[in-house]
Parts: C-alpha cells; structure tokens; sequence
C-alpha cells in the first residue's frame, strides 16, 4: 500500500515509479487531488491549443457498474474508487473555437483561430476531424497518468470497452471519440515492474 506523499514525486520519480495497478485501496478518491490531477492533465499541449479533450470522471457506484459491463466486466472499473473516461469532442471545439485564442492575441487572434480551423478541417467529414482531435486527446491521456502518479495515484490505461454503450451510458454524442478508460486511486498491491525495450531497440539517430 502506497502512503499518501508529503510532496509530490519528481517527473522522473513519476515515470519510473507509474505501474500498470488493478487492484485498489478501497477508500474515496480525495476531491482536492483529483481535481488537481485534472488541471495538471488539462495543461498538456495541442496542436493549435487545440484543447480537444474532455473528461467524464465516474464514482457512482451504479455508474461504475454499468461501465464496468461496457468494459466487458473488467474488475478494475468497479475496483478503482473514481474511472476517468478521457474522449474528445472535436465538434465542440470547433464550435466554440475562439475560447482556445490566447487571450494576448486579441480581437484578431479569436478571428484567426477561427479561419485556422474552418479552413484546416471544414472540408473534412466528422470522423476524419474526429480522429485529428483524437490524437490531441491522446496526449492529455499521458499526461492524466504521470500526473496522478505524481501525486501518489495510480492508474491503469484501458481501451478493452465498448464505445456505443459508453456514450451511451454518459449520455455523450456519437461523434466522440475515445482516448481510452483511467480507473484511478491507491495500489493495493505492486504491479510488476517496467519490462521496456532498450533505446538502442527503439531509436534510430539521423
């Protein structure tokens, strides 16, 4: 079992300590931690500033059971005391695309963010522009985890679900897209350790 930190792990700390972890302490998730893992997580960069993801963060338990049978009954769901269901919503933020102009940039910045976007995927169908926001979603999933892990949590990424009945479920439209399912707390037990191929595996240098 995991003590709650006095201060929160180092970036490194975070990458080198993060398991894969299934099995959770059985208490609530604190509310202050939580929503500081979501405002550390809502800091990860986008193309544009982009801003495409959105989170859904599940502790209900009926709620919790429901996704637990989309997620073909996998244990952690209902295990972990909070799930994070992370999507993007590229519709949304195209409508409503001047919120992610930099407030510095003015008047002219929020019209140009605007032109940006209608003439970089106007001419695309939703699901072609749905996969680009998906991609942005994405890296905010990465760091959903280092930042939880940073702050003494744990969590395991998931794409084992069905999407029709989790939109479904949290009443979201069709046209999101899933950057997967977090189950989030304490670790009740160790997962194993890192098993990574080397960089010189990896990596080619040009």
């Amino acid at each position: 079992m995991t003590a709650t930190l006095t201060q929160p792990l180092t970036v490194a700390e975070a990458i080198e300590t993060r398991r894969s972890i299934r099995k959770f302490v059985q208490e609530p998730m604190n509310q202050g931690d939580l929503r500081e893992i979501l405002r550390l997580a809502s800091l990860a960069p986008s193309a544009w500033n982009a801003q495409t993801w959105r989170f859904a963060v599940v502790q209900t338990p009926e709620i919790k059971e429901q996704l637990q049978a989309a997620a073909y009954g996998q244990a952690q769901i209902g295990n972990a005391p909070a799930v994070i269901v992370v999507y993007s919503d590229m519709e949304d933020t195209l409508n409503t695309v001047e919120e992610t102009a930099h407030p510095g940039m003015g008047e002219q910045g929020r019209a140009g963010q605007r032109k940006t976007f209608e003439g970089a995927f106007g001419g695309q169908d939703v699901a072609q522009r749905g996969q680009w926001g998906l991609s942005q979603a994405n890296i905010a999933f990465g760091f959903l985890m280092l930042a939880a892990r940073g702050l003494g949590y744990d969590t395991v990424p998931m794409l084992g679900f069905q999407p029709d009945k989790v939109r479904e479920l949290l009443g979201l439209p069709e046209h999101v897209q899933f950057a997967g399912l977090l189950p989030i707390g304490k670790r009740a037990e160790d997962g194993f350790p890192h098993h990574r191929h080397n960089v010189e595996r990896i990596t080619t240098f040009y």
